[in-house]
């Protein structure tokens, strides 16, 4: 039997977080949100439009509302209605995927930062405006690792599981590598912030009710709260911490000013020794997006 290979260099690595929408930054989804739109003789026509679209329309309800005026109509395809075998999520995000990894269509700003962050065994968190449940955003994350990582990608990915487990685990006996990959994905975040478990679980922390940018800002808080926890417990008995950085990126400007905003305001002072940055990915002239460093003066180096 082969043994597997150990990447105990991570241990040099210094802690570097990522937390990241989906749509339009890591894969530009094919599902639609459905609109009505006013016409020219004063009546509403049934209108699909992409989640690009959306993000600017939105703001003009003089001539777009939702479907019907339900939310519900309109977001149909972001929730989970469906068997998980035809999934409307899951389906659209394979058929994303292959576009970019055949070449047919270019990737989206975050999508190489997201390959990397799976190869380099990172945590990470998924916060999203999507209604789904957290097991049918680990079960696409699941599906870009099974096709946008090569077979030397998801080698790499292993041997720097495995050198995390061993620096701060101390595991020397490891699982099979469907096991460990699994341990991996557990300790991540996966956050569809209209979705009924993250209701649930807001429902604990507020009485009132919060629109989704409001609720990614809880989704963010929650992630950085668990990641440090994380290094308290792997540095226990280890001497100094290593430098803390958590990077945001989401192509919606509201999005990105409200974040901006709650970590200025909140997150910079509950940790002032974590470097926080943005990547604003809206200008779709800008390959990788521009970079914002909320936060600390250290660079993620996302190669954004």
């Amino acid at each position: 039997m082969t043994a597997k290979f150990v990447n105990d260099d991570v241990a040099t690595r210094d802690f570097k977080y990522y937390i990241f929408d989906w749509d339009d930054n890591i894969l530009r989804m094919p599902t639609c949100i459905y609109l009505d739109k006013l016409q020219p003789d004063g009546t509403w026509a049934p209108h699909k439009v992409s989640t690009s679209v959306y993000s600017v329309v939105r703001q003009d309800t003089a001539h777009y509302r939702l479907a019907n005026n339900s939310r519900d109509d309109a977001f149909r395809e972001f929730q989970d209605s469906r068997p998980p075998d035809v999934n409307t999520f899951l389906r659209d995000t394979r058929a994303a995927i292959r576009k970019v990894v055949s070449g047919e269509e270019a990737p989206c700003p975050s999508f190489s930062t997201f390959r990397k962050t799976l190869v380099e065994g990172r945590l990470f968190a998924i916060v999203t405006a999507r209604g789904h449940s957290a097991e049918t955003l680990r079960h696409a994350v699941e599906i870009f690792i099974d096709e946008a990582l090569t077979a030397d990608d998801r080698e790499t990915m292993m041997s720097n599981l495995r050198g995390y487990r061993h620096c701060y685990d101390g595991i020397s006996d490891f699982g099979t590598d469907a096991e460990e990959l699994d341990y991996y994905l557990s300790l991540n975040r996966y956050h569809a912030v209209t979705s009924p478990d993250f209701n649930s679980w807001l429902e604990h922390k507020l009485s009132q009710k919060v629109n989704p940018e409001q609720r990614k800002q809880f989704a963010i808080g929650d992630f950085v709260e668990h990641v440090i926890r994380i290094v308290a417990r792997s540095m226990e008995g280890k001497g100094t911490w290593k430098p803390i950085s958590v990077g945001f990126s989401d192509d919606d400007p509201g999005n990105i000013a409200l974040v901006q905003k709650y970590i200025s305001d909140a997150l910079a002072k509950r940790f002032p020794d974590v470097t926080f940055c943005v990547y604003d990915t809206s200008d779709a002239s800008l390959e990788r997006g521009r970079k914002v460093t909320v936060a600390g003066q250290l660079g993620l180096g996302l190669n954004l």
